[in-house]
């Protein structure tokens, strides 16, 4: 019997995007490269638990959660999380950030300022600029007031970043013309925290970290993983949780949370070039007025 392995998800460095895997193992990913896998025959999906603790009772999660997590463990990890808001006395220094993710899709967020631009790629920006630096509810006021003042959300879905990737504007300037209007706006707000400081605008584009030249039109996603299930593709691009796979019937998104809580076996040879034998979704396509026609 196959080696079975546990993906904690898809990681970026410095040299890229990598899958990592339980016990500190990592796959690093380029494109072209044939990313291919099976699950486990008679497998259930397994919450991952929380704050690095083991779920207590293995509980089973559904297929198509991306946070996979139960209901306890869920609970636990949003008791100490930024992201949740449920601390305030971080004594961490922190950045506020712009991120575009394609036209009309700019968001206002906070990371922690030791983590660099990390949090952006694995949201999967397209481009993004440093807003301020300070400490975090200062930080919290800023991003709330980007919210009231410019009406500029914090939260994106991943659905609508993986609808515009493939036709994203073709220069980095014209990728950037958003997130430089919103920041000459932001930082002319009254009401700024005084312990905030502003950061100049300066661009930072993701377009090549992500592969994104000439990405071909995803045809659709992988819904959720299942027991026996196989994938097989090649790497055609990777942006935040997102792979971009080449199969048999063109290219399709992969969500590598999906892949977490799930035992995965190597396939290799055996699966086919393209193989896909798990659940997907169909992107639905606008008709033009010449297909009406027929």
């Amino acid at each position: 019997m196959a080696q079975a392995w546990r993906c904690s998800g898809l990681r970026w460095s410095a040299d890229g995007p990598e899958l990592a895997w339980d016990g500190g193992r990592r796959s690093a990913l380029t494109w072209g490269k044939r990313v291919a896998f099976g699950v486990a025959e008679g497998g259930v999906r397994t919450c991952v638990g929380a704050r690095g603790h083991a779920c207590p009772v293995r509980a089973v999660v559904p297929g198509r959660s991306t946070g996979v997590r139960c209901e306890e463990c869920a609970r636990l990890d949003r008791a100490h999380s930024v992201a949740a808001d449920t601390i305030a006395d971080d004594p961490r220094p922190y950045h506020v950030y712009l991120a575009w993710f394609g036209p009309g899709m700019t968001k206002v967020g906070i990371t922690a300022l030791e983590r660099g631009s990390a949090r952006l790629l694995e949201q999967g920006a397209v481009c993004f600029t440093w807003l301020g630096a300070g400490p975090l509810m200062a930080a919290r006021r800023a991003e709330e007031l980007l919210r009231a003042a410019l009406r500029v959300p914090d939260r994106i879905p991943y659905v609508d970043k993986r609808a515009v990737r493939s036709a994203l504007p073709m220069s980095a300037t014209e990728r950037a013309a958003e997130v430089r209007d919103l920041h000459a706006r932001a930082v002319a707000l009254e009401g700024w925290p005084e312990s905030l400081t502003p950061e100049p605008c300066q661009p930072v584009d993701h377009a090549g970290a992500f592969g994104l030249a000439e990405l071909p039109d995803a045809v659709g996603e992988v819904t959720e993983l299942v027991a026996g299930g196989v994938v097989s593709g090649r790497l055609a691009a990777a942006a935040g949780p997102d792979l971009h796979l080449a199969v048999g019937g063109g290219v399709v998104v992969l969500d590598t949370r999906l892949m977490r809580g799930w035992e995965l076996v190597p396939v290799g040879a055996l699966a086919k070039e393209g193989e896909l034998t798990v659940p997907t979704r169909e992107f639905k396509r606008e008709k033009s007025a010449q297909d009406s026609l027929f």
